[in-house]
């Protein structure tokens, strides 16, 4: 088992095939999609055949970049997973993105895993700027990027088309949102 980090709590780790049920299972709490795609489920196939072959992917260049399952290091029990990615217009930028499983909200988890994550980030991948982007209703995720340091850059409002071309899987039930989209950043110190 691959492990990129581990903190108080958590373990991240490599994505492996036997985690499809438990993305299944995290992709049709409609509570969990409720700000990510207006609450629709997805497949099973969607995630055997597209999201979790996508979060196995590895790039060899940049092996600590990508999507990692989080689970409590005491059980081993899957808690979410949370996602890395470098910025195709800038390499020294880095997206960042977390999933929870409902049952673990409000412990402070994504605040733990997103907290290290940025860490990383900083300190051992030369990043100089890292983004995370939400729902402006969703203020449990604007919360965690706000404890982290992060702060607001942008509100922007999402096309149709730009939904279409996110990883929603769901591009024939998109509509656009009612309110826009915002995104918070947090720069290195290190220069």
């Amino acid at each position: 088992m691959e492990i990129l980090l581990e903190t108080e709590r958590l373990r991240l780790r490599r994505f492996t095939l036997a985690d499809a049920d438990h993305l299944f299972a995290l992709d049709n709490d409609p509570e969990v999609m409720r700000y990510l795609n207006g609450g629709v489920l997805t497949p099973r196939h969607v995630v055997e055949e597209a999201i979790l072959p996508s979060f196995m992917q590895v790039d060899p260049a940049r092996p600590a970049f990508g999507f990692w399952a989080a689970e409590l290091k005491v059980t081993g029990e899957f808690v979410g997973w949370f996602s890395l990615r470098p910025l195709p217009e800038n390499l020294h930028h880095a997206a960042l993105g977390y999933r929870l499983v409902r049952a673990f909200w409000g412990r402070g988890l994504a605040t733990e895993g997103v907290r290290a994550l940025i860490h990383k980030g900083f300190t051992e991948l030369g990043l100089a700027r890292v983004v995370a982007t939400t729902y402006e209703h969703n203020l449990a995720s604007r919360r965690v990027m706000e404890k982290v340091g992060m702060v607001l850059v942008r509100r922007f409002r999402l096309t149709v088309e730009d939904l279409q071309a996110a990883d929603t899987f769901h591009t024939d039930e998109v509509e656009v949102w009612d309110g826009d989209d915002v995104e918070y950043a947090i720069d290195s110190y290190v220069n």
